[in-house]
C-alpha cells in the first residue's frame, strides 16, 4: 500500500526567502510525486502576534549602511539568486503590504491559478520594475498575466469571505507554532522555518516515503 504524506506550505509572497523557497520546492515535490497544499498568510499579521522584534532587528540592520551584517545579508541574497535562478532586488518601501494580493491568492486557487498567479506576485515584488503589490494597478497586471478576471479578483478580496480565509490561515500557522515564511508542514505536526530548511524536509519526506 503507498505512503500518503501531506506537506503544507505557509506562505507571503513579500520575503524574498519565501520567493527562494517557493523556486525551490516545486520541482523538489515534483521529483518526490508529493503535491504540495498551498497555505497563503498574511506574514506581518504573524509577526505582529508573535515575532515583532523582526521589525526592530530589520529597522537596525537596514539604517546602518556600513553594517557588516546588512553586507553579508545582501550577499546571502546574491547567492541564493544564482543557486534559485531569480532576482529578488529589495524594492522601495520594502515591506510593501501584500493584503490584497494574499487574499488573491484564494481566488486564484479557486481558478486553479494559484500556483502561476503567486509565481507572478512573486516576480513582480522582487523582480520588476513596478513592485508595489499593493496598487491595483500592479495587481491588474498580475492578473491579465496569469488570465483571471480582473471584475471578480477585486470584488473577491473586498469580501468577508476572503478576507476571513487570509485570517484563519495566518491565525491556524500562529497556534500551530509558526512565525515567519516560509513555514512547512509535513503531516500536520512536523514543523520547519525558512528556505534553508528544504534538504531537511526532503530527506523527512523521502524516509517517510520509504516507511522509516
Amino acid at each position: 500500500m503507498p505512503v500518503t504524506v501531506e506537506l503544507e506550505f505557509f506562505y507571503d509572497c513579500s520575503s524574498p526567502w519565501t520567493y527562494f523557497a517557493f523556486t525551490r520546492i516545486i520541482p523538489m515535490m515534483e521529483r518526490l510525486e508529493v503535491p504540495i497544499r498551498w497555505r497563503p498568510i498574511l506574514v506581518g499579521g504573524v509577526f505582529n502576534a508573535v515575532n515583532q522584534e523582526v521589525y526592530a532587528a530589520r529597522e537596525a540592520m537596514f539604517n546602518d549602511s556600513n553594517s557588516l551584517r546588512l553586507n553579508y545579508y545582501i550577499k546571502d541574497m546574491q547567492d541564493w539568486e544564482r543557486l534559485c535562478g531569480v532576482r529578488a532586488r529589495m524594492p522601495s518601501g520594502h515591506p510593501i503590504s501584500s493584503v490584497k494580493a494574499m487574499r488573491g491568492a484564494f481566488f486564484a486557487q479557486e481558478q486553479e491559478l494559484l500556483v502561476s498567479y503567486s509565481k507572478a506576485v512573486f516576480e513582480t515584488y522582487w523582480e520588476s520594475d513596478t513592485p508595489d503589490i499593493s496598487s491595483d494597478e500592479v495587481l491588474c497586471g498580475v492578473c491579465d498575466q496569469v488570465g483571471l478576471d480582473r471584475k471578480g479578483f477585486f470584488k473577491a478580496i473586498e469580501t468577508q469571505h476572503y478576507k476571513g480565509l487570509l485570517r484563519q490561515n495566518t491565525d491556524e500557522l500562529i497556534a500551530r507554532g509558526g512565525y515567519g515564511s516560509p513555514t512547512i508542514f509535513i503531516d500536520g505536526d512536523d514543523m520547519y522555518f525558512g528556505n534553508d530548511r528544504l534538504e531537511l524536509v526532503e530527506y523527512r519526506l523521502r524516509r517517510l516515503l520509504e516507511g522509516k
